[in-house]
């Protein structure tokens, strides 16, 4: 099975969480929210290391 691949859902989610955290960042001046970078990545990088772990988030196979 391959579980680099998560559902499109999560990936859109993903991107526009880590966005809003980045923005929030910069709204605030808070640096942490720039750790908004990592559910950004792993969204464009059609990556998730918690599906890997869970084994929940792998599609079936065409």
């Amino acid at each position: 099975m391959n579980y680099n691949k998560i559902r499109s859902f999560c990936r859109v989610f993903r991107i526009i969480l880590g966005l809003s955290l980045i923005g929030y960042a910069l709204y605030s001046g808070n640096p942490w929210f720039f750790l908004g970078l990592i559910p950004l990545i792993a969204g464009v990088a059609n990556f998730c290391p918690l599906c890997i772990i869970t084994k929940k988030c792998d599609m079936p196979q065409a």
